[in-house]
């Protein structure tokens, strides 16, 4: 069955197909670099390169015969005995080390007209090394992996407190000694202000009674101008009257001159 065989028609008949390959490889072998459609150019590539390892299996082997049959095999492809001859004679030493891929198709722009896609295809020297390898992509990681990584980037993150907190409790257990000592002097420094507070309030117990001594001899102070002040005010009662007596013997004694 033909199943998966309907390839590189070109809207061609088989026989126009065959005609219009080998015109096309005779060309390439001849120019080693031609310029057509790309539905061609890929269409040709297979093509060629089955010939191509005709010439490589004939130079290979030394039995005359099987070189016979693989320049047979290869001008029935081709149909130029010229191209044929520079293919086996030329061509395949070059050839010899490269285990495939001896052509190459570069994309042209569309053609004016029928705005056709448009390729060169060349076969390839000996000495192109081809295209540099490509960097591999890095692999996407799954989304579990990235939950995974995410949780263990945190476990670390949480880890490392962890550590520091470790570190500053060993840090602790070290200096309980200097932590004590540094308590009592701070016990020290608090009893010192209460003996100061406790010497402050005696002072202030004896200087109560100072302070009434102090109030009593101003009470007698202020006591004593009163005192005078009453003895002033008794004086001056008891002086009008013996001035009332003074005046009344007086006007009496006037009174008994006269007469």
């Amino acid at each position: 069955m033909r199943h998966a065989k309907h390839r590189h028609q070109l809207g061609r008949k088989m026989e126009h197909r065959a005609a219009l390959m080998a015109n096309l490889a005779m060309a390439l072998i001849k120019n080693r670099r031609i310029r057509t459609t790309l539905a061609k150019a890929k269409a040709l590539r297979p093509f060629i390169e089955k010939t191509i390892t005709l010439a490589k299996k004939a130079h290979a082997t030394d039995d005359k015969l099987k070189k016979h049959h693989y320049h047979k095999l290869a001008l029935a492809r081709v149909r130029n005995i010229e191209s044929v001859n520079r293919l086996f004679d030329v061509l395949a030493e070059e050839f010899i080390n490269r285990p495939g891929g001896y052509t190459r198709i570069y994309k042209l722009v569309p053609r004016l007209g029928d705005a056709a896609d448009v390729a060169i295809i060349e076969l390839i020297s000996a000495e192109d090394e081809g295209y540099s390898k490509r960097k591999p992509k890095a692999q996407k990681t799954p989304k579990t992996n990235k939950n995974v990584t995410t949780q263990e980037a945190k476990a670390e993150e949480s880890a490392s407190p962890e550590e520091e907190s470790s570190d500053e409790s060993e840090s602790s257990d070290e200096s309980p000694a200097e932590e004590v000592e540094a308590s009592e002097s701070k016990v020290e420094e608090s009893a010192s202000p209460e003996e100061e507070s406790s010497d402050e309030s005696e002072s202030s117990d004896e200087s109560p009674a100072e302070e009434v001594e102090a109030s009593e001899s101003k009470v007698e102070e202020s006591a004593s101008p009163e005192e005078e002040s009453t003895d002033e005010s008794e004086s001056s009662d008891e002086s009008p009257a013996d001035g009332n007596s003074v005046s009344e013997e007086s006007s009496k004694e006037t009174k008994s001159d006269e007469k």
